[in-house]
């Protein structure tokens, strides 16, 4: 497990952990699997929305897919303030190590103001990766 990484940005923190999962890998066949779990806090004073969210995932060889969806695992979250909400979730990838960063895209519910609340870049590293120096 690595130590979270966080991330504040109009009072909404982003905290995420994420994890290697070894007995979903084929290392011999160029598939690696990770699960994050990710929380959510609404440091502010007005109640917020998560709506959509957008991912870049980024491979050891450079290579980004970018993933837009709405909500996060099927819902969108309502957070009064003082409110927080976890989920877990997951991505494969072909090399033994990445990187993932992305943003939420929130509305203030009472204002109806939309916004972006940016995800903390955080690491995807496996024991197979090869950590020579060139």
């Amino acid at each position: 497990m690595s130590d979270p990484y966080s991330k504040t940005t109009r009072d909404i923190r982003v905290s995420v952990r994420s994890f290697f999962l070894a007995d979903q890998s084929r290392p011999d066949e160029g598939k690696f699997m990770w699960a994050y779990r990710i929380q959510i806090e609404n440091l502010g004073r007005e109640p917020v929305q998560l709506l959509r969210r957008t991912w870049n995932i980024t491979d050891a060889h450079g290579r980004t897919q970018t993933v837009k969806g709405a909500g996060v695992i099927g819902q969108l979250p309502v957070l009064e303030p003082g409110e927080s909400f976890e989920y877990t979730s997951g991505t494969p990838l072909e090399t033994p190590s990445g990187f993932m960063t992305g943003m939420y895209h929130m509305m203030a519910t009472v204002s109806g103001e939309a916004f972006d609340v940016m995800i903390p870049a955080f690491s995807l590293d496996s024991p197979f990766q090869d950590n020579r120096l060139h």
